[in-house]
């Protein structure tokens, strides 16, 4: 059975190549080729010639000594009194110097004698007592004043020519709804 198949196979194989090959035969390639040559010897209708080149013009650049302005442009090199001390990388961190000033909220002042400071609480819930000179915030925040309802700080940043400076900050009590009012708020209601 299986070699009758086979047989079956190779002839049908055997037609399909013969048959394809005589297809070929017959066809006419001696005129079809001829056609094409002189086609391509004797091309008819007008060809029109390529038109001309434009000119162009070169244009100088007489701007090359300017300043790009891809580049950032360089400030003038400060003078003494405007450059900010560089902060100290040796000097021990402080506890609160480990949060954004703006987390840090300033709770109460204290005075002993005639040292006055401050109460600030941490984001992590503690309270910390500072004292002018100590530093907190990121930006090596150092306290130069503690009056009664807030604290001045000098932070050292960097400016945008990537050298220090100095900028005030202050930190201040929340504003509070004043004793005597809460007081005859209690008293009416006795």
């Amino acid at each position: 059975m299986r070699s009758k198949h086979s047989r079956l196979a190779g002839l049908m194989v055997g037609l399909f190549i013969g048959g394809g090959l005589a297809g070929c035969e017959s066809a006419d390639l001696a005129s079809l080729q001829a056609h094409l040559d002189t086609l391509r010897h004797k091309p008819q209708g007008q060809i029109a010639s390529l038109p001309e080149m434009p000119g162009y013009l070169s244009a100088s650049y007489d701007q090359g000594s300017r300043r790009s302005p891809f580049v950032a442009e360089q400030a003038d090199e400060p003078g003494p009194e405007e450059t900010a001390p560089l902060p100290d990388a040796e000097r021990p961190r402080q506890p609160l110097e480990a949060f954004e000033l703006d987390s840090l909220s300033l709770v109460g002042t204290l005075t002993v004698g005639k040292t006055p400071s401050a109460l600030v609480a941490a984001p992590d819930g503690r309270v910390h007592r500072l004292f002018r000179g100590n530093y907190l915030g990121r930006d090596y925040g150092r306290i130069v004043s503690v009056e009664p309802r807030g604290l001045t700080l000098v932070e050292t940043v960097r400016d945008s020519a990537g050298g220090w400076t100095e900028r005030r900050q202050q930190l201040e009590m929340a504003k509070q709804e004043s004793d005597g009012a809460s007081r005859r708020q209690s008293n009416r209601g006795t």
